[in-house]
């Protein structure tokens, strides 16, 4: 996946909100992560604000 396509997804996850959209939005990241590494699961954490929506720390793996 992508960077850009996992953008995407997490703002349409970020959009809804709630606890299932947190799971989803969790699952995207672990994919980036594997293909990416934590650097840019951290950035797509700070760019995307999902500290505050979803509660996801970064350096954390999600």
């Amino acid at each position: 996946m992508t960077i850009a396509r996992a953008r995407q997804l997490l703002q349409t996850q970020a959009g809804f909100g709630g606890g299932y959209n947190r799971q989803g939005a969790r699952l995207i990241l672990a994919e980036v992560a594997r293909e990416h590494g934590q650097p840019a699961v951290d950035a797509l954490i700070r760019e995307l604000g999902l500290e505050r929506l979803f509660g996801f720390v970064p350096g954390a793996q999600p």
